[in-house]
């Protein structure tokens, strides 16, 4: 798919921009889904919080509680990571393109020299631990687009999250720039990419229910 929108295209950085539309146009029924388990469990925040207040001494009836609590709304806890986990096949594909096709090799987009390493936007002429010798953009790029993301996200939820689940959604993000912070940088343009287009679906989404 990479190869035929190239021929037309003629640019691995613009091929793999359309790839990701396409891969999320894709999957956009169980994406839709996925969101409005979501909005679901953010609007249920209160009631599992007042169950969590109640049987904090018998986390056996909490948990038969909360259970039922997601049977009784017929939300499913998991229903969020569908398309996350759905996306897992295409990006370990593309990880192994883009390291071992030699098309990719030195194939340029914007300031990217070459899509198959790191992008490398600043070169800092002197090596430092965790960082090279270089600062990347893009993964720098991607942990603002997953803030974002998030921040649309705790804008239904209000304050209803837990601090156990405003602790993982501060780190989460930059855990995985660190994670991708020396990957092939059309892995993260991939990455970076999919992670806008799924904001702005939750975006209008979310607008579009609250109206």
């Amino acid at each position: 798919t990479l190869q035929f929108f190239y021929s037309f295209l003629h640019n691995y950085g613009v091929a793999i921009l359309l790839l990701t539309i396409c891969i999320n146009l894709f999957l956009y029924p169980l994406t839709f889904k996925s969101l409005k388990s979501m909005q679901k469990l953010q609007e249920l925040q209160p009631h599992m919080e007042k169950i969590r207040q109640e049987h904090k001494d018998n986390p056996t009836k909490l948990n038969k509680e909360i259970m039922e609590l997601y049977r009784r709304y017929k939300v499913n806890p998991m229903g969020g990571c569908l398309p996350m986990v759905l996306q897992m096949p295409v990006f370990i594909a593309l990880y192994n393109t883009l390291s071992r096709s030699v098309e990719l090799k030195n194939a340029h987009f914007l300031w990217i020299k070459d899509l198959s390493m790191p992008d490398a936007f600043f070169p800092l002429g002197f090596t430092v631990p965790l960082l090279g010798s270089a600062i990347n953009l893009l993964p720098i790029l991607m942990i603002g687009a997953m803030i974002l993301q998030q921040k649309i996200s705790q804008s239904t939820a209000g304050s209803s999250q837990s601090e156990q689940q405003n602790l993982i959604a501060k780190i989460l993000p930059v855990m995985l720039g660190f994670i991708f912070y020396s990957l092939p940088s059309g892995l993260v343009l991939y990455w970076l990419t999919s992670t806008l287009v799924t904001s702005t679906m939750q975006f209008f989404m979310f607008k579009k229910a609250a109206a």
